[in-house]
């Protein structure tokens, strides 16, 4: 529930941001100047892309947390058993053997949308956010094809 009211803040915050620099952005492009016309169109991309880019990223948390509940029921979610720091982050060299035999696993099985999400969890433990990203979204584009 606080994740859920965090991004309804977040989300408050963005749209105030966006019509505020959207209603800037327009009065600039119709001062009648050329310079106020390309900065005014500058300032009406900025909140536009950054709605996409938020929209995007909430897509993409949404997704995936459905893939983990769908993997979750199925009784396929990886136990998260590995040995820990003292800092809480897990131990790496547990990681990456985890993270060898998941990446040999999905290789065996590349369409399988259940082996790239189980492999972009391996990515996060083995400390690879990008990684992680690239496969969680491959499964998610493999569970739900255009």
């Amino acid at each position: 529930m606080r994740t859920k009211a965090t991004i309804a803040l977040v989300l408050v915050a963005l749209l105030f941001y966006a019509l505020l620099l959207g209603a800037k952005g327009l009065a600039m492009m119709s001062s009648g100047s050329a310079v106020g016309a390309v900065l005014g169109g500058a300032v009406f991309v900025v909140p536009v892309v950054g709605t996409f880019l938020v929209w995007r990223e909430l897509q993409f948390g949404h997704r995936s947390a459905q893939l983990a509940k769908e993997l979750e029921g199925e009784g396929g979610l990886v136990v998260d058993d590995l040995p820990r720091r003292p800092s809480g982050r897990v131990d790496r060299s547990a990681a990456d053997e985890v993270f060898a035999s998941m990446r040999a696993e999905t290789e065996a099985a590349p369409e399988d949308w259940r082996m790239w999400y189980r492999l972009g969890i391996a990515y996060d433990d083995a400390g690879d956010r990008t990684r992680a990203r690239a496969a969680i979204r491959h499964a998610i584009v493999l569970h739900d094809p255009l």
